[in-house]
């Protein structure tokens, strides 16, 4: 990479003999002729590293650039230069940060053997913070499980707008992993160091929702026996969740447009304007347009909130994911009940399958937790699973003929498996328990394959 050099010395031959031996040497080079230009340029970004004399006039010493550096971009090493060399001056300009002392009259080569080895240095540092950018963003994703197309635009969506300030709306059917979203969200960003808050907005009542947002001052109202920083104060430099926000009513609404809009709010009872630099991601099950348009909800709000719309699928449209969300939570409740169940056995699995899932991931998670529980073998069967879910297996039989061969028998469990599966072939042979390979050999054989141009519906009208 292409590295950037700041030079800061008040004297013109100086930062501009070393600025052409630089550029000479393949980089980019910016100059400076006091520490108020350099604190301005530094400011703007695209630095790698400063060299910088130590007196300086202008009332910004290149001691204070020095320690500005270390304080705000700690990541971009410093070089001091001063004609007035002296071992006390070293030991404090190397106490407050400095990647190596010079004195003049420069030894040109020395400094360049400075410079590269302290770049070397930045180089393997900015290596490594992608890689670990790359792993923690490996990481957050990891937990949004799912293949089917449905999650894989989700997870799009979830890295393009992560690291960005505008505000985010995750919309989807309770129970649906929205709060998941949000973590995936607040972890790729570059606000993860700071905190993740989260408002439940249907849990608390207008007066105490808007204290639990703002905060309040003491004795703001009865039992207000305290000062009580808010939520948004408590989010600052981080981010904010505020789940069901379809929830609040009209004076908080406006209140809270206004923290969107200026960033600024009093807390309850009290005067003074707090600042605050939060990003905000809103979940909602509600239909926030149809709330619009009923009068519940501020459209002017409604559109600050809706900066990015991510909805969620319901679980009934992913089923392709079902498999692994199982492996996921058989993992975690085996861990957690002391237990090595190895998995589903068919009719269970079927089972799981057939039904519509209300509940979502939620009520999916609850099922593996309870099945896990009641699981005597080290399979879970039918009967371990919840009333609700364990029906769903008698919903659908196949009939198979009288006096017709073992291989007959097959074709017809396999098509009409395929067809209630709407031709899903990797969740057909996980059904059946047999392997993918397996299955395609067998629809092979009857005039089914990957090039067909059978549809599912010429295999109901054939099957049916």
């Amino acid at each position: 990479m292409k590295f950037t050099i700041l030079i800061v010395d008040d004297e013109k031959n100086i930062r501009e003999g070393l600025a052409a031996d630089f550029e000479m040497d393949g980089y980019n080079v910016k100059v400076a002729e006091n520490g108020k230009v350099a604190l301005d340029l530094i400011s703007k970004g695209d630095i790698d590293l400063v060299i910088t004399d130590l007196r300086m006039p202008g009332g910004v010493s290149g001691d204070d650039v020095l320690r500005h550096v270390t304080r705000e971009t700690p990541g971009i090493p410093v070089i001091v230069l001063t004609g007035h060399g002296s071992i006390d001056e070293a030991v404090k300009a190397m106490q407050n940060g400095a990647f190596n002392f010079l004195t003049k009259p420069l030894n040109l080569e020395q400094l360049e053997i400075t410079v590269k080895r302290a770049l070397q240095g930045r180089e393997l540092k900015i290596q490594n913070q992608q890689l670990k950018k790359e792993i923690d963003s490996e990481k957050a994703v990891d937990s949004l499980i799912g293949n089917s197309p449905a999650m894989q635009k989700v997870m799009t969506l979830v890295k393009k707008v992560a690291d960005a300030r505008i505000s985010v709306l995750i919309t989807g059917e309770s129970g649906v992993g929205k709060s998941v979203l949000v973590s995936a969200i607040h972890s790729l960003s570059s606000r993860k160091s700071n905190p993740l808050v989260t408002v439940h907005c249907a849990a608390l009542s207008e007066t105490l929702l808007e204290s639990e947002l703002f905060g309040h001052e003491k004795g703001a109202f009865t039992g207000a026996e305290s000062l009580h920083k808010g939520k948004f104060e408590l989010a600052h430099g981080g981010t904010i969740f505020l789940d069901e926000i379809g929830e609040i009513n009209q004076n908080v609404q406006v209140k809270l447009l206004r923290v969107l809009q200026e960033r600024k709010f009093e807390r309850v009872g009290g005067e003074q304007t707090l600042e605050v630099d939060v990003r905000v991601i809103a979940a909602t099950n509600k239909n926030l347009e149809e709330e619009v348009k009923a009068g519940r909800f501020r459209e002017d709000l409604y559109f600050r909130l809706n900066g990015i719309k991510i909805e969620v699928p319901p679980l009934r449209d992913r089923k392709d994911d079902i498999p692994l969300l199982l492996n996921s939570f058989l993992t975690k409740f085996n861990k957690e009940n002391s237990k090595d169940v190895k998995g589903f056995d068919n009719k269970s699995r079927s089972a799981i399958y057939k039904y519509d899932w209300p509940g979502n991931i939620r009520e999916l998670e609850h099922c593996v937790e309870s099945s896990v529980v009641m699981a005597s073998g080290d399979m879970i069967t039918l009967e371990d699973l919840p009333p609700t879910v364990s029906r769903s297996s008698s919903a659908e039989a196949i009939s198979v003929p009288l006096g017709i061969t073992m291989d007959e028998a097959e074709k017809i469990i396999i098509m009409q498996n395929l067809v209630a599966n709407n031709g899903n072939k990797s969740k057909t042979a996980d059904v059946l328990g047999i392997g993918r390979k397996t299955l395609h050999r067998k629809l092979a054989e009857y005039g089914i394959d990957e090039d067909s141009e059978t549809s599912m519906a010429d295999l109901i009208e054939r099957e049916g």
